[in-house]
């Protein structure tokens, strides 16, 4: 047996003709005029389908293209064809409307509608359609009809307490019902003349105000595994960063990553400091490095993932902040959440009070550093938001500590449906305290589907080694994932148990927040400094 599915052509219409009329043999045979089937695939060859099994066609799918504002969710199936003259097609319609699926009773076990509507929805994506419109009929509905309501006739086929052979075939193919149609099919006397309005929507459909210069679903990371060294001034160190982003431009990478701490080394002229005030004189370069990277991002045309770095706001308090520069020349910050009890003792650091996805030329993005991953509260509310990819600046001193890091950042790629990029530093700083020992393993993670690697690792580095990642991450799958997922995370949170909620969205929102001392990172305990 050979089977193909193929666009409907003229000289198949004596095949459909016969396929029709066995279809529709309990309601006297009827079937579409040719004229009807060529007018069809004069306006719109590309939506007409059909199923060859062994060079014979037995079973069909006819579609037009409407502008569906135009009629709304209270038509009837004569209105939508124009009286079945088909002048309501529009080569500029939004929807592909489908008017007939049919497959040859002698060939129903083999599942060929499911190949029809495969084929309608690759068009639908192809042409950036919104999605499928169709009336389906409820040829079940009359046996229930005395008992329940349309409605509730509807919930119990959804819930597979009853079998319908229409809808029941229209939910398994990722319809859902958008709307119950009274009098669609006049004389329909199965479904008691209901219908229901059934929607499949392309979730890769991009409306014309919101398409961006940057179309390409496919995004290109390059992920720097930073070796720490000594470097004699603060040039030496930006000459190193600018290597780095010329290497990643040179593989047309949209993302640079670098890691926690990344400027660390410049912090050894200080040495001979207590590490709270040398820590705040590394803080002196800051504004410096990040007008670098700024710079960096437009002329290397790549999207810079700051890694983080130490900042004395103009509250006089200490912030471990990571910059996004954008490749438009824009830049955006974010300020470490949670504070580690190391950064606490050691530095005085205070943490931040604004969780925010952020748009960029390649979708949304959020940006979280180091301890701040093993938070699951702020991967969920950056998901929320819309992010897509999530960055994870981080630096750990022991394997422990990178494992938590790891483990937690792939747990975020999997619970949000997004992709992950952590980033660190290796090596040793021995004339830098508190900063010495690194240990790391940059890598990309993704979701856990059948469209991503089986282990859930996009890309890893080499342990503790100085290296460039470049991976490429697939948006689009992102999508495929949250419709069409072996689980669905997003979608199946019991909400009406549970939830998480952003309570301070502002950025002075440290200055409004009313906590108690304990839960106040106002609250740090003083930095005692004792000389030799």
């Amino acid at each position: 047996m050979h089977i193909q599915t193929r666009t409907l052509q003229k000289e198949d219409y004596h095949d459909l003709k016969e396929a029709m009329i066995e279809v529709y043999s309990g309601i006297g045979g009827d079937y579409w005029e040719r004229s009807k089937i060529n007018k069809l695939l004069n306006i719109f060859p590309e939506g007409q389908f059909c199923v060859e099994v062994d060079g014979k066609v037995v079973a069909c799918a006819l579609a037009i293209r409407v502008k569906y504002d135009q009629f709304g969710d209270n038509h009837t199936y004569e209105e939508i064809t124009g009286g079945y003259t088909f002048k309501t097609h529009s080569d500029e319609g939004d929807y592909m409307y489908g008017i007939e699926v049919f497959v040859h009773p002698d060939f129903r076990d083999l599942r060929l509608g499911r190949r029809l509507y495969d084929a309608r929805k690759e068009v639908c994506e192809t042409l950036n359609l919104k999605g499928i419109l169709a009336g389906g009929r409820i040829p079940n509905y009359n046996k229930y009809a005395h008992d329940l309501s349309p409605r509730e006739y509807i919930a119990k086929v959804r819930q597979k307490e009853i079998y319908d052979p229409t809808l029941t075939f229209q939910l398994s193919n990722d319809f859902h019902v958008r709307k119950v149609l009274r009098g669609y099919l006049p004389g329909d006397t199965e479904s008691k003349e209901y219908a229901t309005l059934l929607e499949w929507i392309n979730i890769y459909y991009v409306a014309e105000k919101d398409k961006r210069p940057h179309t390409d679903s496919i995004i290109r990371l390059g992920v720097i595994q930073w070796q720490m060294r000594l470097f004699k001034n603060l040039n030496a160190f930006l000459e190193q960063v600018e290597f780095f982003a010329n290497a990643v431009s040179d593989y047309r990478a949209d993302f640079m990553v670098l890691p926690e701490f990344f400027n660390t080394p410049l912090m050894a002229d200080f040495n001979d400091l207590p590490e709270p005030v040398a820590i705040r004189k590394l803080a002196d370069f800051t504004e410096a490095v990040r007008e670098k990277l700024c710079q960096l991002a437009i002329s290397y045309n790549v999207n810079i993932v700051g890694g983080s770095m130490p900042l004395v706001d103009e509250d006089g308090k200490l912030y471990n902040v990571a910059y996004l520069c954008r490749r438009d020349g824009s830049y955006e910050e974010y300020r470490k959440i949670h504070i580690t009890p190391n950064e606490v003792r050691h530095y005085g650091m205070v943490g931040g009070y604004e969780i925010r996805a952020f748009d960029t030329d390649c979708g949304k993005i959020g940006m979280l550093i180091c301890y701040d991953v093993e938070f699951p509260e702020l991967g969920r509310i950056l998901a929320q938001q819309g992010m897509q990819i999530l960055f994870v600046p981080f630096l750990t001193d022991t394997q422990n500590g990178y494992s938590r890091v790891r483990h937690c950042a792939q747990a975020r790629a999997i619970e949000n449906e997004c992709y992950v990029a952590i980033s660190g530093c290796v090596g040793n700083l021995p004339r830098v305290q508190n900063m010495d020992i690194n240990y790391a393993q940059s890598a990309v993670f993704t979701p856990s589907d059948f469209q991503f690697p089986t282990n859930a690792v996009k890309a890893e580095a080499t342990t503790n080694t100085e290296m460039v990642l470049i991976a490429d991450v697939d948006l689009s799958l992102l999508k495929e994932l949250h419709e069409h997922g072996s689980v669905q995370v997003l979608k199946d949170r019991r909400t009406d148990l549970y939830d998480v909620t952003l309570k301070k969205a502002a950025k002075k929102a440290l200055k409004q927040k009313k906590a108690s001392p304990d839960n106040d990172p106002e609250q740090v305990p003083p930095v005692i400094v004792v000389a030799n």
